[in-house]
């Protein structure tokens, strides 16, 4: 690459056209952007590109944007100033510059929060922080959305999450790439399984963002029985705990999801959310629930204030739990589950348990679903 040299800065005072003053700036910013200048060329680089930043001519600055966009070098003034330019110069300094920090950032979003383009550079950085991506959702494009949706660079918060499912819930342009982000809160799946189409839910369970095991519920029940199918083999307690929170502060924990849940062999889900509704630690309901004797988990059951005539089906459920291990072979958990169902079903007709009808429909629907006794056991 030719080195800039005086003759070069000489034809810029005897011809100082723009199309002159653009190709210096090209030739400058090139150089610049390598290791072969030296420290005293380098500083009259620096500031060459401080008169040019203030050049009428849009090309000479969009010469300078170009090649300085994605150099580390490039003093932040300069960066700065570019980046606050009209789009035609600011977008890929916007969009590649490491120079530029998060408040400059948070700045150039709020002074512009008309300029979508802007905007749309910022949310396909290589990486975007939390806070950057608040800003962005807060002012709320669709197009920006779809963009941040998708870059798995960015850090979205999950009260960002909430916000963008709350404004674009029922978008698929938006839910598609939120569904195909590698990482998706629990409490955030939940909601889209109620939102989205049956294809977009068929994505959230190969995604792994809902565990395998009651696919047709997510699809076909309403958002208590969907609810249930975010539970599963590998998620964390933490995540279940979280869910329970969730679900608590939005009045959706309910004793019918907690019956139903505890029915289809969620017994994690039912402690957390038990010591939840009871105001009591996680481990001490656990202790109540499973290891002090007859009388502890009716204790926990109606601190928890659950409706009386479930107690049978609840009992009868953690007694399977109980006395039921998991061999580790195929179809282990269909094999829990349609035991645990057959227990709570022969409560509710055996001793009269009054169920809701929902819930009877539900577990005779869940019964359907899981394979026969003849398929579990060849």
């Amino acid at each position: 690459m030719p080195r800039i040299t005086k003759d070069d800065l000489n034809k810029l005072v005897q011809d100082p056209s723009g199309q002159n003053r653009a190709e210096t700036a090209d030739k400058i910013s090139r150089e610049f952007s390598t290791d072969a200048l030296s420290d005293s060329e380098r500083v009259l680089a620096e500031d060459i590109f401080r008169l040019m930043i203030r050049d009428a001519e849009v090309r000479v600055r969009k010469a300078l944007a170009k090649n300085l966009a994605q150099t580390p070098l490039v003093p932040h003034d300069v960066a700065a100033t570019l980046a606050r330019d009209v789009d035609e110069v600011a977008l890929p300094v916007l969009e590649f510059s490491e120079v530029l920090n998060d408040d400059d950032l948070v700045d150039i979003i709020g002074d512009n929060a008309d300029s979508v383009e802007k905007q749309r550079a910022i949310a396909s950085r290589a990486y975007v922080s939390e806070v950057v991506s608040a800003t962005l959702v807060d002012i709320g494009h669709e197009d920006v959305m779809v963009d941040l949706m998708s870059n798995q660079g960015a850090e979205i918060s999950e009260i960002s999450l909430q916000k963008v499912v709350n404004d674009f819930g029922d978008n698929e342009r938006i839910q598609k790439p939120m569904i195909e982000r590698n990482h998706l809160p629990i409490t955030i799946a939940e909601r889209l399984v109620t939102l989205v189409s049956e294809r977009m839910r068929s994505q959230l369970i190969s995604r792994g963002h809902i565990p395998e095991g009651i696919v047709n519920a997510v699809i076909t029940q309403s958002q208590e029985s969907a609810t249930i199918g975010l539970l599963g083999d590998g998620v964390e307690d933490r995540d279940v705990e979280l869910l329970v929170e969730h679900l608590y502060t939005n009045n959706r924990l309910t004793s019918g999801l907690i019956l139903r849940a505890l029915c289809m062999g969620d017994v994690s889900f039912f402690e957390a959310a038990l010591a939840k509704r009871a105001g009591v630690s996680l481990i001490n309901t656990r202790i109540l629930i499973h290891d002090s004797g007859p009388f502890g988990l009716e204790a926990i059951y109606k601190k928890a204030k659950l409706p009386e005539h479930f107690f049978p089906g609840v009992r009868a459920a953690i007694e399977v739990a109980r006395e039921t291990t998991f061999d580790g072979g195929e179809q282990d958990k269909e094999r829990y589950s349609r035991r645990m169902i057959e227990r709570v079903l022969t409560q509710y007709g055996d001793l009269g348990v009054e169920f809701d009808s929902d819930d009877v429909d539900y577990l005779m629907g869940r019964m359907l679903q899981l394979p026969s006794e003849r398929a579990l056991h060849n």
